[in-house]
């Protein structure tokens, strides 16, 4: 049997038993009949991923359910989130007919863009309760930035190619943040949006568990059949351990995702049913942050849990109690056979591989000096530069495993500014929104503190990997959540 159907019959028990354990407690948060819908659009998207043998086919059929489930949503954003991790988010270009070289890069997200986020877009514009694009903070600072952009696109680009970035950026900044910040407009909103993403993750870690265990990438036989590219799902072990990383590409994306779905899932246990179904569900999730073996999303996943825990009642004193509790899990692990080896993995402490560390303190010291070069608006041959030069790995790239150095690098001090300067004001407006509210141990508060210490892990996270794959389009979804979150409690005030 082809591996590609092998590892088909795997993905498709593993999600069956996900999806079987989760469907009573969705229920508490999502109508049946539309988890049913997206549970089944889920399996049938799957299926023709791993049979059509061509990513043309694939996009036809998808276009075509996801035209005929479409209708049918009240959620939009949740059925995005639903589908976004379903295949590797590599594609194929669009050929120009022998106009121009090719029109656009199409992909499984881009497709999920056009087709899901783009007709909402333009439902919300013509709607009169939804505020206009340009009258928040964060608007208007995303505006500069995405213009300056574009702006700097037409230093290297022809025309066309300047034309094409501006319409990637369109696609996959501007729509999610629009489309997500102007849906979601009550807490019922945001537990079903939440919670499609939730579950998505939920089947991740299970097949990240699955990888780990048993040394072998699902979706490198589904990549090779649909004829996309399929170089980010190498074999990528640590400590003898393979690197889980299902559809998402990377193991430090894999890890990415499901930082923030333990974010999500610090707001939605209040909403779930309690008892062991949702004690299994945290390992589950713990579990697939694990598995990847990415050590960068471990440290934004305690960021995460510090700001949340920092930002609730009795803070000092749950603080200590999550300190106490760390170092007693070292403590144990240290006497506990195997566990050597699991603290050697651990950033900081552990002694494993950690020649990817010392790379990174090396780019800190290299890329100052070229940042220093071009202040203002960085260069397009920053490669060139001596320093960089000295960076160049094994397989002759130099990998800027930094968002913001490369930011800095590519577009200056003036694009960094206006980039961390947009995530600066929805942080900002996200805890003046909580602060406010006079019931702090309500579901308001409880929303505003999971979408700032979720926000805060996903910066952190970045400062250890270039934005590679779903990882931009993740960090801009939850920003446009933010901003979201502080419109509906402006709303409220207003009406109240």
């Amino acid at each position: 049997m082809p591996e590609y159907l092998r590892a088909l019959i795997v993905v498709l028990l593993l999600a069956t038993t996900v999806f079987a354990f989760a469907r009573r407690p969705a229920g508490a948060v999502m109508p049946d009949a539309d988890f049913t819908r997206r549970r089944n659009l889920w399996f049938g998207l799957t299926l023709v991923a791993f049979l059509a043998h061509s990513f043309w086919i694939y996009a036809l059929i998808t276009v075509l359910l996801l035209l005929n489930s479409a209708g049918r949503e009240s959620n939009r954003v949740a059925l995005f989130f639903f589908l976004i991790f379903l295949i590797p988010a590599t594609g194929t270009e669009i050929p120009g007919f022998g106009l121009i070289n090719f029109l656009f890069e199409i992909s499984h997200v881009r497709l999920l863009e056009l087709v899901i986020l783009l007709p909402a877009f333009l439902v919300l514009r013509g709607r009169s309760d939804t505020l206009p694009f340009g009258r928040t903070g964060p608007d208007k600072m995303l505006a500069v930035y995405l213009l300056f952009l574009a702006l700097l696109q037409l230093r290297e680009a022809s025309p066309t190619g300047a034309m094409r970035d501006a319409f990637y950026l369109f696609t996959d900044v501007f729509l999610p943040y629009f489309v997500i910040s102007r849906s979601l407009k009550t807490l019922q909103d945001f537990r079903e949006a939440m919670l499609a993403l939730l579950l998505a993750a939920m089947v991740l870690a299970a097949i990240f568990l699955f990888e780990t265990v048993w040394h072998w990438h699902l979706y490198r036989g589904m990549a090779s059949a649909l004829g996309v590219s399929m170089d980010a799902l190498s074999y990528i072990e640590r400590s003898n351990l393979l690197r889980a990383m299902g559809p998402t590409g990377h193991p430090i994306v894999a890890g990415y995702v499901m930082t923030v779905a333990i974010g999500f899932y610090l707001f939605l246990k209040a909403t779930l049913p309690g008892g062991l179904s949702r004690r299994l569900g945290m390992a589950l999730l713990f579990a697939g942050l694990v598995a990847p073996l990415s050590r960068g999303p471990w440290l934004g996943a305690a960021a995460l849990l510090v700001v949340f825990v920092a930002t609730g009642g009795n803070a000092i004193k749950r603080l200590f109690l999550l300190g106490l509790s760390g170092a007693m899990i070292l403590a144990l692990l240290s006497v506990l056979p195997g566990g050597g080896k699991v603290i050697d993995l651990l950033p900081f402490i552990g002694s494993a591989e950690t020649g990817g560390i010392d790379y990174r303190k090396q780019l800190i010291d290299n890329t100052y000096e070229v940042i220093l070069r071009y202040p203002l608006f960085g260069s397009v041959n920053f490669a060139l530069e001596p320093e960089m030069q000295a960076m160049i790995q094994g397989q002759g790239i130099i990998d800027v495993v930094n968002t913001y150095l490369l930011l800095a690098l590519q577009t200056g001090m003036v694009g960094l500014g206006l980039f961390a300067g947009f995530f600066a004001l929805v942080a900002w407006g996200i805890f003046k929104g909580f602060r406010r509210l006079p019931d702090r141990e309500g579901e308001d508060y409880l929303l505003g503190r999971t979408l700032l210490a979720t926000l805060a892990g996903a910066l952190l996270i970045i400062t250890t990997v270039s934005p590679i794959g779903l990882i931009p389009l993740i960090y801009w979804s939850v920003a446009g959540m933010g901003v979201a979150y502080v419109q509906m409690l402006r709303v409220r005030e207003a009406g109240a």
